[in-house]
Order: C-alpha cells, then structure tokens, then sequence
C-alpha cells in the first residue's frame, strides 16, 4: 500500500523529532529546591563509603542545587573557586587533640590560625573545633585532665584564638560529640564536650563572637534528645548545623527516628541563616540517599 505525501512527511518528523524529544528528557533538571535551608554536603562521608573525589562532590553538589560542601580543608579550599560554592564549615584540629589540654594549645593555635586565614580569604564562614579527648595520656604531649581542669584549659585556650578568628569575619564553631556509642557505632568515647549544655558554658565563659556552637542533631540526640527545645534554646549562640540519622549516623529517611522534617522548620522558624551540613554516611546508593536528605531538608 502506498503512504499519501502528507503520511509520509507525518511519519518522517515524527521519527525526527523523537531524538530530541527523548534527549530532551534524559537533560530535564532537577526541581528547584526553595532555598530556605542552606545545605551543604560534608567531604569525609561520602569520600569514606562512596569513594567519591573532592571534584566529584563538588559536581554532585552543584547538580543537586545545595549551597555548597563542607569538611575540606584549608589546603583544599581553592578547588571551589569559580564553583559557585561554599564550604560551610573548613576542617582543622582533630576532636582527639583539643583544648581542654594544654599540651596540645601549641598544635590547636596552629592549625586553628592557619585554617582562619585560608576560611577568610576563601570568604568562607565556619572553622571546626573541638573540646578534645579527656585521656590523651598516649599521645604526643599528652596527659589526662579533669573535667574541671578542660574547662579551665579550654575557655583560657579559646580566648586567645576566637579574637583572631573574629577579626578575620570567621567564626569557630564548637562541636558536641556523643560519649554513649563507641567507635564502631559512630560514638567518640572519652571526649568532653558531649553534652551540649558543657559546650554552651564554654562558649559563654568565652564571651566572642568568633565562637559559637556547631548543633550536630545526631550527637545531640544519642546524648541529650529535644532537638527543637534545645535549638530553640541555644539559637543566639548556634552557627553551624549538621544532620545524621540515629541510630547508626545513616541515611535521615524515614527508617530512624529523627523528625528531619520538622526540625528544619523548626530552625527556619527560629531566624536561623546559617548552614546545614549532611555528615551521615551512605548505606546504600549515595547520590540517591543525598538526593532525598535534600528534599527532607528543603522546608
């Protein structure tokens, strides 16, 4: 049977324009996230159990629409330039060797002043810090100290450093740790600072501006639960947040048993304009869980 010419030039745009209509599918981009929350998608997590590259993050980030990565440090900040990225909070000292001992100012002044330099000049927000270990007895120039005797050491240790960080327009932020899990189950055993209200009176006794409260709502969990009384409670003093599902440091979805959900509106209820972090790490396909952590948190 022979095709009429209008058949046939039917057919044949068609057959033309089903490429493009299929190729233009396979490049639809992702939907828009609102913005409210802005997130950003710790190094270490996903370089750990995905093996993604610090480049490879950077291009996941980018295509998912999130502000940016955090957890690079100093020496690696430059990989963001021109990426329309930030990194919310830049790595330095270990949560081992911290300020509660005095035998590790000299190491913590160091890294500490050197990553505050690399943060401002990058424009860049946060430093991490921490407390430290309460027993580093087998460490370099390590001991055991009180707890008592960490706070000393701490707020003396602080307010040498934050006025540097403060005058550099970066803030350090003070990370709670959780002493209940071991190792294994992602716990930091030892460690002082692992109730939020012991961060908090450091901080307070501190009295800078370049120091405030990193709320990780998984270590807040295990140690202290009431993430959205506690946030709302320590908001003025909070400048970083980090999220993780409990139990296990997992995926946020809905097999643990955080409300990520409503803890984000909670924050953005309260005026909070900093970021938020994902540091939990990937069970299962890595993308696809950041691709849903995302939208969780996208309030």
């Amino acid at each position: 049977m022979r095709l009429s010419t209008n058949r046939r030039r039917f057919l044949a745009t068609c057959a033309a324009a089903t490429p493009a209509l299929l190729a233009g599918q396979e490049k639809e981009a992702a939907p828009k996230l609102k913005g409210n929350i802005k997130q950003v998608i710790a190094a270490w997590p996903f370089n750990k159990a995905a093996g993604w590259t610090y480049q490879q993050l950077i291009k996941h980030a980018q295509d998912l629409g999130v502000a940016g990565i955090e957890l690079f440090p100093a020496e690696d900040l430059p990989l963001l330039k021109g990426t329309g990225l930030v990194c919310g909070a830049t790595k330095s000292h270990t949560f081992v060797r911290g300020m509660n001992n005095k035998g590790h100012h000299a190491e913590c002044f160091e890294i500490l002043e050197k990553t505050i330099k690399a943060t401002s000049e990058a424009g860049f927000p946060n430093v991490m810090t921490f407390t430290g270990l309460l027993d580093t007895s087998q460490e370099p120039n390590g001991s055991v100290v009180t707890r008592e005797e960490g706070f000393e050491n701490c707020v003396a240790g602080y307010r040498k450093i934050a006025p540097i960080a403060e005058k550099a327009g970066v803030t350090l932020v003070l990370e709670p740790l959780n002493t209940r899990n071991d190792e294994a189950m992602k716990g930091h055993p030892g460690y002082q600072g692992d109730h939020i209200d012991e961060c908090v009176e450091i901080i307070k006794a501190v009295n800078s501006p370049g120091l405030r409260l990193l709320f990780d709502a998984y270590h807040i969990q295990v140690m202290d639960g009431d993430l959205i009384k506690r946030f709302e409670q320590h908001k003025d003093l909070i400048a970083h947040v980090q999220v993780a599902g409990n139990p296990g440091r997992g995926e946020i979805g809905d097999e643990q048993e955080i409300n990520y959900r409503g803890l984000m509106k909670a924050i953005l209820k309260s005026g909070y304009t900093g970021y938020v972090g994902h540091e939990w790490i990937p069970t299962g396909d890595a993308l696809e869980g950041l691709q849903n952590a995302v939208s969780i948190c996208d309030v």
